[in-house]
């Protein structure tokens, strides 16, 4: 431990490292800035290059975004507060199977989502959500019934942005977390009600490129410029073999200690091999894991905005498009915990488990390292995070109320120009209820940890019958019905009844631990699972998606909807490549990996320098290619748009080619 920080009982305490001037300087100043320039570019887009701005472009951005740019939306859309905060937590608590089970978690559900988005482009390409295809199939039972559940989700992932964007602002700056709750939001609303979907889109890049560009900077400063990795490796060694007795004088002041069993990251780690924070081999770090997989898979299949983004994608690209953004994404959470969650445990800073809870320990390590311009590093690529994700949460809520609420219940006859400005006014007063609902959250004691853990209990029964809806014609409406808010009722009970079972009273502090959550986390995606496919196993609906094909449209945008790129031929093919690499990428991450990591047991020198050149080589690739394929596949609009601002009119465009040609030489290309 550093001299300076002997003594103190947090990291940060009632000090910040930054003045309170600055906070509101990051949280309103970014926010205008990239408002404005998105918004300009968006403009700028629509009279240099002609586009309309009809309530489809609003909320389908045309249906024609390439694969880099849907790449870059899938990472910008999943890197949440959690993403950089929640990762580095569990590597905290367990080592260096926290970062792993967090990303590769929550990288198979993008992988696996690039297969319904396929079959989106088959089954419903006019459709605007996913609960207008469940209403063309099942009904409005099951159309209220995923609605819930769906705008359940938006709510989730958006407490867990304000939660850890707030606790961050105030523990760098000192700007009261409930006054940063309801200030975060402004940044998103301008651009995001101005340009829709596609500014949200471009935002979205540009909020990508700057994560990236901070992420390479803080693994190459830990592994190459400060430390090393061997330097680390005995530092989390060193840390793991300390007594009790040894950690007690470590967290001391004025002889009296302040050490507590599970408030530092101090001896050893239970449940992990030898104690060791260097193993795969942790009970916790499983545990986690398994919840990580279940809570993401409803939050990413029961999130709107993951089902507008492959509504948004073009047919050549949307499979493509989410099996990158997944291999990009896996890089954020696994590189950035395996650097400044790792080094925060070997260099024993003395962070407390309220802090890591809170998602303080990458901001507590930059400012280590980089003194304040750390502390602005990790506020301004935070602030990156959940303006993008905000943004397309938003979005998202909006095209649920426009389409599912105000069209399907109170205005059916409703114009393409009413529905447009529903989808405004909705993003603004979404924007402005996020900040309540975040100093409620904050009330009721719940941190980020928290409600991350949480999510799957909630939201995860209806996984399974969306993934049905697309994929099985037999599955019914009854049995989806019964599955969603069945599977939510035995996993909500599972959870209480496991909390009561291992601690004796029920607390919100107990029932955000690992195993009540555990529990409840794999009854609801199990007996959701069991329920619907017993219901269609009985009444089969033999459904033949003709309805779903016929969701109309209020306005005759035909954009993206070219005959020539939904053929059954390309399709077909198109499925088969992303079944076959989503499915492999799959097992690699959650089985294979893991296992062939076993049999090393505590990590020797040579396998941790190993394990960490992989997250290096990762982030570095992963950041070249996020940045570079979307500005070299947009060049055309680029050009375009510098022949209007000096005033001259761009060259004329060259014959498209064939969707199956293009196709088959971007597949190569991966």
């Amino acid at each position: 431990m550093a001299p300076e920080y002997v003594g103190k009982t947090s990291f940060f305490g009632s000090n910040t490292p930054l003045p309170l001037e600055s906070g509101y300087a990051i949280v309103l100043g970014f926010g205008a800035f990239f408002s404005v320039l998105t918004t300009v570019l968006v403009y700028l887009d629509k009279y240099a290059n002609n586009t309309e701005h009809t309530s489809e472009f609003f909320n389908t951005a045309g249906r024609s975004v390439k694969t880099g740019l849907t790449a870059s939306v899938i990472v910008s859309q999943w890197t949440w507060a959690a993403t950089l905060l929640q990762s580095s937590n569990v590597a905290w608590n367990y080592g260096v199977s926290g970062p792993f089970w967090y990303a590769s978690g929550a990288t198979i559900q993008v992988l696996l989502f690039g297969i319904l988005a396929i079959e989106v482009k088959r089954r419903a390409r006019t459709a605007h959500t996913v609960c207008e295809m469940v209403l063309a199939r099942w009904g409005k039972p099951a159309h209220l019934t995923f609605l819930f559940f769906a705008l359940l989700a938006n709510i989730i992932v958006t407490s867990m942005l304000l939660l850890g964007g707030a606790a961050t602002v105030n523990a760098l700056t000192g700007v009261n977390t409930d006054l940063a709750s309801f200030l975060i939001p402004w940044g998103v609303i301008l651009y995001t009600a101005a340009g829709g979907l596609k500014a949200t889109f471009m935002a979205s890049y540009l909020h990508t490129a700057i994560i990236f560009l901070v992420l390479v900077v803080c693994v190459y400063t830990v592994y190459v410029k400060e430390f090393s990795s061997d330097l680390i490796y005995t530092g989390l060694q060193t840390v793991s073999g300390y007594t009790t007795a040894q950690c007690e004088a470590l967290y001391s002041a004025n002889g009296t200690t302040f050490f507590e069993a599970g408030k530092y990251s101090c001896g050893p780690v239970p449940e992990n091999e030898g104690g060791s924070y260097l193993t795969m081999l942790s009970g916790g770090g499983l545990k986690f894991g398994i919840i990580n997989i279940v809570g993401n898979f409803g939050t990413v299949f029961v999130d709107q905005s993951y089902w507008q983004s492959a509504i948004a994608a073009k047919p050549t690209s949307a499979h493509k498009g989410y099996l990158l953004g997944g291999l990009v994404w896996f890089t954020i959470p696994f590189a950035l915990a395996t650097s400044l969650g790792l080094s925060a445990v070997a260099l024993q800073l003395p962070i407390s488990s309220a802090e890591a809870g809170s998602g303080l320990v990458p901001p507590a390590v930059a400012t280590h390292l980089f003194g304040s311009f750390g502390s602005v590093m990790m506020a301004v690529m935070l602030f990156m995070a959940i303006t993008s994700t905000g943004s397309a949460e938003g979005i998202a809520v909006s095209s649920l109320v426009t389409y599912d609420i105000y069209k399907t219940y109170i205005n059916p006859q409703c114009t393409g120009k009413q529905a447009l400005t529903i989808s405004k006014v909705v993003v603004v007063i979404f924007g402005l209820a996020m900040g309540a609902l975040g100093v409620a959250l904050n009330y009721m004691g719940l941190n980020l940890g928290w409600v991350y853990q949480f999510m799957g209990n909630a939201i995860g029964s209806a996984v399974v019958p969306l993934w049905n809806l697309l994929m099985w014609k037999d599955a019914n409406a009854i049995g989806a019905v019964v599955a969603a808010w069945g599977g939510m009722v035995l996993a909500l009970a599972t959870w209480l009844i496991v909390c009561a079972a291992e601690f004796g009273e029920i607390t919100v502090d107990n029932l955000g631990t690992l195993n009540p959550n555990l529990a409840g986390n794999i009854v609801a995606l199990a007996s959701s699972a069991l329920i619907h496919a017993g219901f269609s196993l009985m009444w089969p609906q033999n459904y033949d998606f003709e309805s779903m094909g016929k969701i109309e449209m209020l306005e005759a945008d035909m954009s993206g909807l070219d005959e020539k790129d939904y053929t059954d031929q390309f399709l077909d093919e198109a499925k088969r490549w992303i079944t076959k690499w989503g499915w492999g990428f799959t097992v690699l991450m959650v089985v294979i990996w893991p296992l062939l990591s076993l049999p090393a047991g505590v990590f020797s020198k040579d396998y941790f320098a190993f394990w960490v050149f992989i997250s290096i080589a990762w982030s570095f690739v992963a950041t070249f290619v996020i940045i570079v394929l979307p500005i070299q596949e947009s060049m055309e609009a680029i050009t375009g748009v510098c022949y209007f601002i000096v005033g001259k009119k761009a060259p004329a465009k060259a014959p498209a080619a064939p969707a199956e040609p293009e196709a088959k030489a971007d597949e190569q290309a991966i």
